[in-house]
């Protein structure tokens, strides 16, 4: 029986994004909801194309980088692997995204939207963290500082984020 699975490479590759993507848009979330307390439509959209944004930066910087180490051109086949690769950033975005919609459209709270926005973030950064530890085959205390150190970088990158924007 074939083995269906995602490759190590191909987790190991969207795992950078996907933890990349989660910090930056709870940091927008964070800032956002400070900026428009009550706008959390207006929040869903910064966070997404700011999400949009870093991705397409991403695949820039990254196609610069294939084309000089491998001293060619990027082909269009090249360029849409970059891309889909990188997508797991903006991916990274849509359950707080979501989260943020529930509120935005009243189906709960604008406080509790923010609150699940977040936890979702983290959340994400948790089971990041147990997939690289269960990849490298991790015992369970390496498996806790993994997941330990990916909630403090988070929760670091937020702190710092909203101290300096305000």
């Amino acid at each position: 029986m074939n083995d269906i699975r995602p490759s190590r490479v191909a987790i190991g590759e969207r795992l950078g994004g996907f933890i990349y993507g989660t910090i930056v848009v709870l940091a927008v979330i964070i800032a956002g909801t400070k900026a428009y307390p009550h706008e959390l439509g207006h929040v869903v959209l910064l966070a997404l194309v700011t999400a949009v944004v870093f991705w397409i930066a991403h695949v820039y910087a990254h196609a610069l980088g294939h084309s000089v180490a491998h001293d060619q051109r990027v082909s269009f086949a090249e360029l849409k692997y970059i891309a889909r690769r990188e997508a797991s950033m903006i991916e990274a975005a849509l359950p707080p995204a979501g989260a943020l919609l529930l509120g935005a459209f009243g189906l709960i709270s604008d406080r509790a939207a923010v609150w699940a926005a977040v936890g979702l973030g983290l959340a994400v950064l948790v089971a990041q963290g147990i997939a690289f530890a269960r990849m490298e085959r991790l015992g369970r205390l390496g498996t806790g500082f993994v997941i330990g150190m990916n909630l403090a970088l988070g929760v670091v990158l937020i702190a710092l984020k909203v101290f300096v924007t305000h």
